[in-house]
């Protein structure tokens, strides 16, 4: 299904602000709400944890102890402390809102990287390398899952819905649901070679994902059927996508170098051009308070998208 732009939505008034990490080359990627309301999010390049005082613009950075761990996903977990994954390092890491850090060893070769809190209360994570998909508890065991997902699949983002887990295919070409007892079921993806990527629980049931290579965002209902509404800029790169206040999709177009917005009806309401240019857009994440921030992998920022005055 093809998206147009809204024109009496699409003059909405929307700032972006931008605040610079202190670390240079700290190729921010995946952000999350912590549970002191700040933005903390990994900083892939320096090997490092950020904080960002969502308030005040400050920030705070935690260096891993592992260096060149490439950190990438991150997760608030039931215990109150952020979990990340070390991709490179093969390692699951927790920091405490203190910034106190513990590492957790995986088997050589799973690159860790997309992580959510599951409904059993553990978090899970995405092995892309190794083709399967994760759990580590609080105090550290790690269970993982592999049977039923397509070889070469690489999964990636996972979202939680309905008591399980379901996570994008970026090389599969499907999105996944696994049970927490290890039950895959695979969904097609009605475009060829889609290259699925970030994905988002929407308050209607539904999961919202984005299509890197069609230049589209997908929509899965409860029943597995799969929508897809495609964006106007032509080979955007869509990466991250988050639902904003009132239930719109808001997207990361990186090549484009612009913050998306579309309805849930798959319209196109506006895109917004990032002040600084190449800035490398990623993930984009909602606060619970409903404002919106994004990783600018390239320009070693985080963005803010302002709606209104």
């Amino acid at each position: 299904m093809a998206s147009v732009l809204r024109p009496s939505q699409a003059a909405q008034h929307v700032t972006i602000r931008e605040h610079k990490i202190p670390t240079p080359d700290a190729k921010p990627y995946i952000a999350v709400e912590g549970p002191d309301g700040a933005l903390w999010f990994c900083e892939s390049g320096a090997s490092k944890i950020g904080r960002l005082d969502p308030d005040r613009g400050t920030f705070t950075e935690f260096a891993l102890p592992t260096a060149n761990a490439t950190p990438i996903g991150i997760a608030l977990g039931g215990d109150g402390n952020l979990w990340f994954a070390e991709k490179s390092a093969d390692k699951i890491g927790r920091i405490t809102p203190r910034g106190e850090i513990r590492e957790f060893a995986l088997a050589p070769g799973a690159g860790a990287d997309g992580m959510i809190l599951g409904p059993d209360g553990n978090i899970w994570f995405s092995e892309s390398d190794a083709n399967r998909i994760a759990k580590i508890t609080p105090d550290g065991r790690i269970t993982e899952y592999g049977d039923g997902i397509s070889p070469g699949a690489k999964p990636l983002s996972i979202a939680v819905r309905d008591g399980a887990l379901w996570f994008s295919e970026a090389a599969g070409n499907r999105i996944g649901r696994l049970t927490l007892d290890g039950t895959v079921t695979e969904f097609p993806i009605p475009s060829h070679d889609s290259q699925p990527r970030a994905m988002v629980s929407h308050p209607d049931g539904s999961i919202w994902f984005v299509e890197t290579s069609t230049n589209a965002l997908g929509r899965i209902d409860r029943m597995g059927r799969i929508t897809e509404h495609k964006v106007p800029t032509p080979n955007a790169s869509l990466r991250g996508v988050t639902v904003g206040p009132g239930g719109d999709l808001w997207y990361t177009a990186n090549f484009a170098n612009r913050i998306g917005r579309m309805a849930p009806d798959g319209t196109v309401i506006g895109e917004y051009d990032i002040p600084t240019a190449n800035s490398g857009a990623r993930c984009i994440a909602a606060l619970s308070d409903g404002r919106l921030f994004f990783t600018q992998y390239d320009a070693g920022m985080i963005g803010e998208v302002v709606v209104g005055d």
